[in-house]
């Protein structure tokens, strides 16, 4: 019984230690993030010092951005979206190779008034805008030739 008594308290000190350990690693995380808070889903902490999520844009920022008239694209993510975590690790690396600078937008955490503002229902959403209005958009998770078809047409335009 004193065994299993004491297995028992093992387990619970582990268990204790994680979530200390979780806890402290959020932490040092959540210093100076993109966000501008430290409510954030656990998703999303999960994200934050991967370098495939680094471009994060706010709504106020990529209204100015889009309305200023300049070539923008944007890129509509989830942390809890599965296709959106498969397709931005091949997203990222082609849009570096092609040049283009993407504007992250979580969905998960930032104002979800720009689901009906910009016609965001679904996602992964990769949208161009030019002119303060859209001009492309793909939208799901798709192959690499896709994505370098997106990129090659707003090359051409």
């Amino acid at each position: 019984m004193k065994k299993l008594l004491a297995i028992g308290g093992i387990i619970v000190v582990i268990f204790i230690l994680i979530i200390v350990l979780n806890n402290k690693s959020n932490e040092k995380k959540l210093t100076d993030n993109p966000y501008g808070t430290d409510q954030l889903d656990q998703r999303t902490v999960d994200l934050l010092s991967n370098e495939n999520y680094q471009n994060i844009v706010l709504p106020d920022e990529l209204d100015k951005q889009i309305e200023s008239g300049e070539p923008t694209t944007v890129y509509y993510f989830s942390p809890a979206c599965q296709h959106c975590m498969e397709f931005t690790p091949r997203l990222m690396p082609i849009a570096d190779e092609y040049g283009v600078h993407i504007y992250q937008y979580n969905m998960l955490e930032l104002d979800k008034q720009l689901d009906s503002k910009y016609d965001i229902m679904e996602w992964p959403a990769l949208v161009h805008y030019k002119d303060g209005k859209e001009e492309f958009r793909m939208i799901g998770g798709h192959p690499d030739e896709n994505i370098k078809a997106f990129f090659d047409e707003i090359e051409s335009n």
